[in-house]
């Protein structure tokens, strides 16, 4: 009876461990990120000194990126943003240098926007592009 018992309770901790094993295998969950907090401070940064109402970015194509919903909107020639795929947002095009070197963003001699900086964006809109 006892080694019965035994032969259970070895049974069960290895079931257990298996499962607690497995649960600690899985990758962290990303966390979201906020349009307010992350990604409109980056556009402060590199973007607001043309793309604000009035400035030379937003009157040659239309693209005010002062609000979300300015950034949503896009230019005179289109959205910038497909929520849910950075690859082929235009936002993401321009500020990544996938596009001609004339029209990557920032225009002139103005430095790039760091790896972090794009992947934030990228991730933003991945995850929706919400207005949080």
């Amino acid at each position: 009876m006892i080694k019965v018992r035994k032969a259970a309770l070895i049974h069960a901790l290895a079931v257990s461990s298996v499962v607690l094993l497995a649960g600690c295998s899985k990758e962290p969950e990303e966390l979201p990120v906020s349009f307010n907090k992350d990604v409109m401070p980056i556009l402060q940064k590199h973007c607001s000194e043309c793309h604000l109402p009035g400035g030379a970015g937003e009157v040659a194509s239309g693209l005010d990126l002062s609000s979300y919903e300015g950034v949503m909107k896009g230019t005179k020639f289109g959205t910038i943003v497909r929520p849910g795929d950075s690859t082929s947002s235009t936002i993401s095009i321009l500020i990544e240098g996938r596009a001609d070197p004339s029209i990557n963003m920032p225009h002139g001699d103005r430095p790039p926007l760091s790896k972090e900086e794009t992947d934030t964006i990228a991730k933003w809109i991945n995850q929706g592009a919400k207005n949080n």
